[in-house]
């Protein structure tokens, strides 16, 4: 119980340290946007899809809803059914395309290492702990509202959904009627902020991202670790790094070429607005 206790406070301070790396990030790349008056990829948005790829790490945990046959006598002797907290990682890509000035639509393939358990507490004081882990296949889908460029520097919200299936697990195959068996695939509503920072040739955005599971991932199969719960779905809390490609800084415009003259002439305009 001990362990479990401090894993939980690890993750606590984790997220407030990456809240706090992301505030001195936006503020320092703020300051630097300010001294310098000009501006990286200003013809970003003259190009309509832009490809990158992402990396993250989260915290995930599940959601879970006890049974009426948990406070019945026959369960008299479980105290608790707790979930843990725990880590993992994401590797994906990203294909950004533009709607409207304002809006984006973004498409983020992503392979997500999951780590999840639940704790059964019994009476006796021993606890019994049963882990999950998978490797997901998510897809997921968002609309991205950004705010209009201060320099090299653009806030936006994202928010879409996530559909996931299970590429591999341990123990999914062996003693079914020992562990707990949950679905393979699962739905979730995705919602986040981020920071875009434009440099002279890619974009680089750190995002804290909030994923609600929808699906109750309980199947129709009980045992003895799944009598006791009614519903159980997920819950995830990631921070990601994205980076994406940014046009050529030389663009043909009929039989003539963008050059520096152009570019330094549309800087001065932006500056005057």
């Amino acid at each position: 119980m001990q362990i479990i206790n401090a894993r939980h406070q690890f993750y606590l301070r984790g997220r407030k340290v990456a809240l706090a790396f992301l505030l001195i990030l936006g503020l320092g790349q703020s300051s630097i946007a300010q001294n310098n008056p000009s501006d990286n990829l200003i013809n970003y948005e003259d190009q309509w899809i832009h490809y990158g790829f992402l990396i993250g790490v989260h915290s995930s945990k599940y959601m879970i809803r006890y049974s009426d046959y948990f406070t019945s006598p026959a369960m008299d002797t479980v105290h608790s059914i707790v979930p843990g907290n725990l880590g993992g990682f994401k590797l994906g890509f990203v294909i950004n395309m533009k709607l409207t000035r304002s809006l984006d639509f973004r498409l983020l393939p992503t392979v997500g290492f999951y780590e999840n358990d639940l704790s059964y507490r019994f009476t006796n004081g021993i606890t019994q702990r049963e882990l999950k882990d998978a490797t997901m296949v998510e897809l997921p889908m968002l609309i991205k509202y950004k705010s209009e460029r201060r320099g090299n520097l653009a806030m936006y919200m994202v928010a879409g959904i996530n559909p996931s299936l299970e590429a591999s697990g341990k123990g999914d195959e062996q003693d079914v009627g020992e562990k707990l068996e949950l679905r393979n695939w699962n739905l979730a509503i995705d919602v986040g902020v981020g920071l875009d920072i434009f440099y002279p040739f890619f974009k680089f955005s750190p995002e804290l991202r909030y994923s609600y599971g929808l699906r109750n991932m309980l199947t129709d199969t009980e045992n003895a670790f799944s009598v006791g719960l009614d519903k159980l779905t997920t819950q995830n809390l990631g921070i990601f790094i994205t980076f994406e490609g940014g046009p050529s800084t030389k663009r043909k415009l009929g039989k003539k070429t963008k050059g520096a003259g152009q570019i330094k002439a549309r800087q001065k305009k932006r500056l005057k607005q």
